[in-house]
């Protein structure tokens, strides 16, 4: 891919450099310049920085990429956004091979991109065999493709000409045979080359290792919009690409007209966003805003039919902005702002509300056509959402995400549970019913089948009923927020729903177990010899057995190897769940046993239960309760490490969260 470097000593010409807006990256020396193409262009913004500092500062106002030596590295910031750069310094102190290998154990293993700066010596060298077989430069890019960033694809590998030579296009075309992307100075490039330039075109062309499957070389060229949609498959060549580029606009090669100039005729003109090559270099990506009636020449935007959803309601209120009859509800909500914001809360609020899965559809598709419409009515499209969601899934410092106070004291009022309706005083099922008092002995009630009234007995019958979708509409968040914020998250809702803030998450064996009284640490040890003596006689050797000549059938068992026990907290004391889960856990061999349950309110954990970690063996105590505390270890955090398994009762929320975590790959 080419890559053009901007300088902060560089003079463009505004061609030029609106040219170079539609290639895939860019990257700068300054910084202010980099922030400034962010919200101008679709091009990703990378840029050179000094300190990891300056690096969270940048990423989280939008960059894509910092550049940054390896001895820069801040752990805290996600891999797939650093670039380490290997300067010609570095090649020329320690030598080709020794970069290169540096990079592959360093580079490719820490970082999403790798920076080389070589002499035109030195690509020629790293391009051509080496003594092992493969060119230097394919061993590098080789082991770059094999480290995948998630849903970012594999490790980039950037090589940046130094010294005295220029690029040619022969370089860039052996630098893309050998995978890698070419740092070309924007002062290198131009529309209209002179001595010394390349022309813009053939170097995109040449960088991109773009190739043609057809007889006519004509490259395969899929126009989408905004949101990506495809509007159709055109051609396109060097010729095109290069008119393109310095027109901005959608511009093709007819295999019947030639040059083609899309809506000069008919007015369907479209604005080119950016350009792209695919992964296996043979076909092309044009971006674009498509202007008049659409891409087709029967007057539909796309060559495959109308657009449907969000991108269809887009259309529609935008058109409607402009050309809404008289009397419609549409020109009404354009012309009157309280009525259109009065119907924006209606239509969050009852999606707030909605709890199947249906309503929850059809209050968010009627919330979604008045957002637009406010969108549409200050000239908001829909590509400046999603890029405004694109800048805001850049930033790599979150925020809390708690809600504002006059909106969370709303939802508290509104949803404040009401007083049961009390059964009446002369019911046999309230009569002396009242709270014990402190030391007296609290009874079950009983009461006579024959002394109650149908009524009576039904309610005494009825089981609790609980919302299964409702509760895991309120774990959900939880679970998600965990598995994105780790720590930071289990913290959040540590202190939100036990009222316990805490510096750190995570104590470590071996534990300072508190004084217990003598009675109370006889119990324990009295009951964890009793369950290690039962779980140890259940330890069988392994069986196997002939089933017949030179067929053998055989059993045995293996500890899963990371194992959580989840212990329940809250006005119970549960040292007997402790050791009930742990016990089995050590006899069983289990590497790492990790503990969670809920801290006491100055932080700590139950003594009893402290102990019972000790004596079984726990290699770590999650300071955590519910929910949060399942996903903490289903997914591990900076600090919770990631088991294989989670045992142990809860109520129905913690029971809502294994289900999600044992139903997720992610967490296996």
């Amino acid at each position: 891919m080419l890559v053009p470097k901007i300088t902060s000593t560089l003079t463009l010409d505004p061609s030029l450099q609106q040219a170079l807006s539609l290639l895939p990256f860019t990257l700068y020396t300054d910084e202010q310049q980099a922030v400034a193409s962010i919200e101008s262009g679709y091009a990703s913004a990378w840029a050179d920085i000094a300190s990891a500092a300056q690096a969270k500062d940048l990423l989280n106002s939008g960059l894509s990429v910092a550049v940054l030596a390896p001895t820069q590295l801040d752990a805290t910031i996600d891999t797939s956004r650093i670039a380490f750069r290997y300067s010609a310094a570095d090649v020329a102190a320690h030598g080709l091979k020794s970069i290169v290998e540096c990079a592959i154990a360093e580079g490719v293993q820490r970082a999403g991109a790798v920076v080389l700066e070589l002499t035109a010596d030195q690509i020629n060298e790293a391009t051509l065999l080496a003594d092992g077989g493969k060119p230097l430069l394919v061993q590098l890019v080789n082991a770059a493709s094999a480290k995948l960033l998630g849903t970012d694809g594999p490790v980039r590998v950037l090589v940046e000409l130094v010294g005295d030579g220029s690029w040619t296009i022969d370089m860039l075309s052996r630098l893309a045979g050998a995978g890698a992307d070419a740092v070309v100075s924007a002062d290198q490039l131009a529309l209209d080359p002179q001595e010394g330039q390349l022309a813009l075109g053939e170097a995109f062309i040449a960088a991109s290792g773009l190739v043609s499957d057809r007889a006519d070389g004509l490259f395969t060229t899929v126009v989408v919009d905004e949101q990506r949609v495809c509007l159709g498959v055109v051609y396109s060549n060097a010729a095109s690409v290069a008119a393109a580029l310095a027109a901005a606009q959608g511009v093709y090669w007819s295999r019947k007209r030639g040059l083609w100039h899309k809506g000069a005729t008919s007015g369907a003109t479209q604005t080119l966003l950016s350009v792209a090559v695919d992964c296996d270099s043979d076909v092309l990506s044009f971006r674009v805003r498509q202007n008049g009636a659409g891409f087709c020449h029967h007057n539909t935007r796309t060559c495959f039919g109308p657009v449907a959803g969000i991108s269809q309601l887009a259309q529609v209120v935008a058109e409607r902005r402009d050309n809404a009859p008289e009397g419609s509800y549409t020109r009404r909500l354009f012309g009157d702002e309280q009525l259109l914001r009065a119907k924006l809360l209606e239509e969050a609020t009852e999606l707030a509300d909605a709890s199947s899965k249906s309503d929850v559809a059809f209050e968010a598709a009627d919330l979604l056509y008045f957002v637009m419409v406010k969108c549409a009515a200050h000239g908001v499209t829909l590509a400046d959402i999603e890029r405004s969601l694109d800048l805001k899934h850049r930033k790599v410092v979150r925020r809390p995400g708690n809600a504002k106070p006059q909106f969370a004291a709303a939802v508290a009022s509104a949803t404040k549970p009401e007083a049961p309706s009390a059964i009446a005083r002369t019911s046999i099922l309230s009569a002396d019913i009242r709270p014990a008092q402190p030391g007296e002995q609290i009874r079950m009630r009983v009461y006579a089948d024959s002394e109650l009234t149908t009524v009576e007995r039904d309610a005494l019958q009825q089981r609790p009923i609980i919302d299964s979708e409702e509760i895991m509409r309120r774990v959900r968040p939880i679970v998600d927020a965990v598995r994105a914020n780790g720590d930071a998250a289990v913290l959040e809702f540590t202190a939100k729903f036990d009222r316990v803030k805490l510096d750190h998450t995570v104590i470590r064996a071996p534990f300072e177990v508190p004084a217990l009284s003598d009675a109370v640490r006889a119990a324990i040890d009295q009951a964890y010899s009793n369950v290690h003596a039962f779980h140890s006689a259940q330890l069988g050797a392994d069986t196997c057995i002939e089933t017949m000549p030179g067929v053998k059938c055989s059993r045995f068992s293996r500890a899963i190897e990371r194992v959580g026990l989840y212990v329940p907290g809250g006005t119970a004391v549960l040292p007997s769940s402790a050791l009930m889960l742990g016990v089995p856990a050590q006899v069983a061999g289990c590497r790492e046993i990790v503990l969670a349950t809920p801290p006491r309110s100055d932080g700590s954990i139950v003594p009893e239960v402290l102990y019972v970690a000790h004596k079984v063996g726990a290699t770590a105590i999650v300071k955590a309760g519910g929910a949060q505390a399942i996903a903490a270890m289903a997914y591990g955090t900076e600090t919770v490490p990631k088991v294989d398994k989670i045992c142990g009762p809860g109520n129905q929320y913690v029971t809502a969260a294994k289900m999600l975590a044992q139903n997720d790959t992610a967490a296996m």
